[in-house]
């Protein structure tokens, strides 16, 4: 069982993401925050498309990546950060669709380490296709000694 050592995690999710410009670059937001869990959306957009219309796997890859890595930052106490220090992602479908939805999850929390995973989906019309499933490693960043 994942646990917070924050009970503000989620405010301070919502505070952090509002200085992340590459996420709102990119118009992906959370719609879900929980203890060890995150979940967004994202409208595909045309810049985010590679050959034949199909959704960038570095654009699959940074969400799943960011669901993940969002999941883990819940766990933590206000003076300590993640980051990614392995990612692995498997590429199930191609994406063609009008949305991607990814959701990530803390599977193991540890106190320097998080083992997460993610699914992202491609939404068109009413059917939800799993499009990746990705894994990593989250590294705690803990504050420097003076």
């Amino acid at each position: 069982m994942v646990k917070s050592y924050n009970p503000q995690y989620k405010e301070r999710v919502e505070k952090f993401l509002e200085r992340q410009f590459f996420m709102q670059h990119i118009h992906f937001s959370l719609s879900e925050i929980k203890e060890g869990y995150t979940e967004g959306w994202m409208d595909i957009e045309k810049f985010h498309l590679q050959q034949k219309g199909l959704v960038h796997g570095g654009v699959i890859a940074t969400l799943a990546d960011s669901v993940m890595g969002f999941a883990a930052y819940t766990l933590l106490p206000i003076n300590q950060h993640v980051v990614t220090g392995e990612l692995k992602v498997s590429y199930l479908n191609p994406g063609a669709g009008e949305k991607l939805f990814a959701k990530g999850w803390v599977l193991k929390q540890g106190k320097k380490i998080n083992f997460c995973e993610a699914e992202v989906y491609v939404v068109k019309g009413d059917k939800k296709t799993l499009i990746a499933k990705s894994s990593s490693t989250m590294v705690t960043i803990f504050p420097e000694a003076h």
